[in-house]
């Protein structure tokens, strides 16, 4: 009795490894895209950025066109190593450049969707330069005041009239 036991599991174990042999391994739908390449379709452009000094992070990308019957423009922010989508664009012809802070605005490059575009950024070359493409007052200028009721009611020095005077550090802000 014990040697027909031991041949029905041992027969038992040989079919299960069998079926596990022969059981199809999963596949992937698509071949995976190379480490760090950029994946676009047929209605977005993409690519990446760079300098002299390498890839440009936080860096804008402006896709334009006068095509639609309307100026029309569509904006990305690179990442970490200087890439970019710019996704789901209008049928149209684009000019594509960068800009951000530190740069002056690139060439403008034309580009169909579906084009992968690797644009060169523009160091500025010194500050003032810099400050003619994005001023302090343009950054200053997306500042939003929080509601009144964001302020602690007892504490004078952060008062919703207040708060902008302090940000700017000058007495010329209204109060009401």
């Amino acid at each position: 009795m014990a040697n027909k036991n031991l041949f029905y599991s041992g027969t038992a174990l040989v079919a299960f490894a069998v079926l596990l042999a022969a059981w199809p391994a999963p596949r992937p739908a698509a071949q995976p895209a190379p480490q760090g390449a950029i994946q676009i379709d047929s209605d977005d452009i993409g690519g990446v950025v760079t300098s002299k000094n390498g890839p440009e992070a936080g860096v804008w990308v402006i896709a334009e066109t006068t095509e639609l019957g309307t100026r029309f423009a569509k904006m990305a922010v690179t990442d970490d190593r200087g890439r970019y989508v710019i996704p789901d664009l209008p049928a149209a012809t684009y000019n594509v450049w960068v800009r951000g802070y530190g740069l002056v605005d690139s060439p403008k490059v034309k580009s169909a969707r579906g084009q992968i575009v690797n644009l060169t950024a523009v160091l500025a070359p010194n500050a003032a330069a810099a400050a003619e493409y994005y001023p302090a007052i343009y950054w200053f200028s997306m500042l939003s005041i929080p509601d009144k009721s964001s302020f602690p009611a007892p504490a004078p020095a952060a008062t919703a009239c207040r708060w902008p005077t302090r940000l700017r550090n000058s007495g010329s802000t209204p109060c009401s």
